[in-house]
């Protein structure tokens, strides 16, 4: 049959000679089930060293205490008033994504959690225990989960004492914050700093000795 030889033809023709589609499109087909957020969340948990450390300054008002997170030290509450120096938090972005770090504008302690989930004032705050991941749920509160202790969040009881990492979950709102500036100031960040080239440098060869 001459239309079966030329659907024969055909096919030898597609398998020798007409391109076939690269290896990352046939990897990306056959992951196109895959869950996009898990991708999501892996990117955002990567550290960025290369992007400009964002610094902001503003209190965590606690929805169950009514009062605002204190780093006094080595010892951690939610008692602060609205415009308490205590309550006056300096966060900085640990990620291009969401990771930050917490400290006490006054105290210059970090907010850590440590491997029994309480929450501790460290001086210094380059340990992973002490990095946190914002969380801005549905009802526009903000959680703050631990990067080391997945699942573990800061949470606070209503007499604004720490509760630990693992009696805490998303769903509480023990864990639930809502940032604030404190009275008659105004979000305060670093500037950008640009640096203009006027002139190209001249490269300096060494001399060769006589």
């Amino acid at each position: 049959c001459p239309s079966l030889l030329c659907l024969f033809c055909f096919i030898v023709y597609s398998v020798l000679f007409l391109p076939h589609p690269p290896s990352h499109l046939q990897m990306f087909v056959a992951e196109e089930n895959v869950d996009f957020r898990i991708h999501v969340e892996n990117q955002t948990r990567a550290r960025d060293d290369v992007s400009r450390k964002q610094l902001r300054l503003y209190q965590l008002y606690s929805r169950t205490s009514g009062k605002h997170i204190q780093v006094l030290g080595r010892r951690i509450s939610a008692k602060g008033e609205d415009g308490d120096k205590y309550a006056q938090l300096l966060v900085e972005t640990d990620t291009f994504g969401s990771q930050v770090r917490i400290k006490g504008k006054e105290t210059d302690f970090y907010l850590c959690m440590n491997r029994k989930g309480k929450l501790v004032g460290k001086p210094d705050g380059t340990s992973k225990e002490c990095v946190f991941i914002e969380k801005v749920l549905e009802n526009n509160y903000t959680a703050l989960m631990s990067a080391k202790y997945s699942g573990w969040y800061v949470g606070f009881t209503k007499k604004g004492r720490p509760r630990k990492g693992p009696k805490t979950r998303e769903n509480q709102q023990d864990v639930h914050f809502m940032k604030r500036y404190p009275k008659g100031q105004v979000e305060i960040q670093k500037p950008f700093k640009y640096t203009t080239v006027t002139k190209r440098t001249k490269r300096i060869r060494p001399t060769n000795p006589s």
